[in-house]
C-alpha cells in the first residue's frame, strides 16, 4: 500500500495537475458525458471509481437511479460533499465503504484514470470486488490506461490539442512548464506510473473473470490512451465475448 497511500497523499493537497478553472471544468464535463453515454437506460446504480472532483456528476445522476463517488482522497470527498450532499441521487462514499456494499447492486462500474496508480496485485483485488458488485449483465468500464509504448510528448499533444478545443491553450502552455518542476512530475518519477499493453489488459480483465474489449475511443480526451469494457462471466451467462460495437 505504500505507493498507493503516496498517491492518496498527493491528491489529499492542493495541486496543478489541472491549469486552470476551465481545464477542471472542461475534464470532468466530458468524463460525466462520456459516463452518461455508456448508460444504455435510466435508473441505473452507477458507482464511479476514483471519481476525483467530478464536478459535473449531476450530469450522470440525472439519468441513474443513484451514482456512488468513491474517492480515497478525505479531501476531495469533503469537497464533493460541499457540492453534492443535497441531491438525493448523489452518495459520496470512501473506498472502504465500497468493500461493505451488497453483491450485484450495481449495474455500472467507471475506473477511469485509476490503474496506473495502483500495482497489478491491487488492481486484481478490485477487479474480483467490482466482479461482486456488479449485478447480472451490468459492465465495468476501465478507462485512461496508459500504454507502456505511449511517451510524455504523446501526452503533451493530446494536452494542447484538448486546450485549443476548450479555451485554455495559452493556460495549458503555462501549465505544462509548471508540472515540469510539479509535485505531481516528483511523486510520478519516484513511484513510476502502471502500464498495459492492449493485450495484456484484455487478459488481464480475462483472468479476473471478464469478457472484455477495448472501446473504439478513451474515455478521456487522451485518444493513446485505451478504454475497456468487462462482462463478468458467470456460469450461467454463457459468454466468452463481448460483441463489438455492443
Amino acid at each position: 500500500m505504500g505507493a498507493a497511500a503516496d498517491w492518496i497523499s498527493f491528491w489529499n493537497n492542493p495541486n496543478a495537475i489541472y491549469v486552470n478553472q476551465c481545464h477542471l471544468d472542461a475534464h470532468y464535463r466530458d468524463i460525466a458525458d462520456g459516463i452518461v453515454a455508456l448508460m444504455p437506460r435510466s435508473g441505473m446504480r452507477v458507482l464511479d471509481y476514483g471519481s476525483g472532483r467530478a464536478s459535473h456528476a449531476d450530469r450522470v445522476a440525472a439519468r441513474a437511479e443513484m451514482l456512488f463517488l468513491c474517492e480515497a482522497a478525505a479531501t476531495v470527498r469533503a469537497d464533493l460533499e460541499r457540492q453534492f450532499g443535497a441531491n438525493p441521487k448523489i452518495a459520496v462514499v470512501a473506498p472502504d465503504e465500497v468493500e461493505r456494499m451488497a453483491d450485484r447492486s450495481l449495474d455500472l462500474i467507471v475506473a477511469n484514470s485509476v490503474v496506473q496508480y495502483v500495482s497489478g496485485v491491487e488492481l486484481d483485488r478490485l477487479l474480483a470486488l467490482w466482479r461482486r458488485l456488479l449485478a447480472p449483465g451490468a459492465a465495468l468500464v476501465v478507462g485512461d490506461v496508459l500504454r507502456p509504448d505511449v511517451g510524455p510528448f504523446t501526452d503533451m499533444l493530446a494536452l494542447l490539442r484538448y486546450a485549443a478545443g476548450n479555451g485554455f491553450f495559452v493556460a495549458a502552455i503555462a501549465g505544462l512548464g509548471r508540472t515540469l518542476v510539479s509535485d505531481y512530475r516528483a511523486v510520478r518519477n519516484r513511484l513510476g506510473v502502471t502500464t498495459y499493453g492492449e493485450t495484456e489488459f484484455t487478459q488481464k480483465l480475462a483472468a479476473a473473470g471478464y469478457s472484455a474489449e477495448r472501446l473504439p475511443r478513451n474515455l478521456e480526451h487522451n485518444q493513446a490512451r485505451m478504454t475497456f469494457r468487462g462482462l463478468p462471466i458467470t456460469p450461467d451467462s454463457g459468454l466468452s465475448t463481448l460483441p463489438r460495437g455492443a
